[in-house]
């Protein structure tokens, strides 16, 4: 049977619901793997809705800023070369 769309919202607290149940271990193990499944499967649609609605606000931010968007955050990279004021070009 082919899932109805559901909303952002809706499908999130659809999969805390399988989480739940998934942490029940009354569960059998037939149900057990139809809501693993079930849940693989949200997951992998609410990810999709979220990269979508990312891509949205990138879009809205240059387009209302009239530039780019700042790259995104990365806990790993260096920011030595923004704003301290030890550019060698600067007196």
């Amino acid at each position: 049977m082919a899932q109805k769309e559901l909303s952002f919202e809706n499908g999130l607290a659809r999969l805390e619901e399988l989480v739940a149940l998934l942490e029940d271990r009354a569960l059998g193990l037939d149900k057990a793997l139809a809501a693993f499944e079930e849940g693989l499967k949200l997951s992998a649609g609410l990810r999709q809705k979220l990269d979508e609605a990312a891509g949205k606000v990138e879009i809205l931010t240059r387009d209302l800023a009239g530039r780019p968007v700042a790259r995104p955050f990365d806990p790993g990279q260096d920011d030595d070369d923004e704003g301290d004021g030890d550019d060698p070009g600067r007196g």
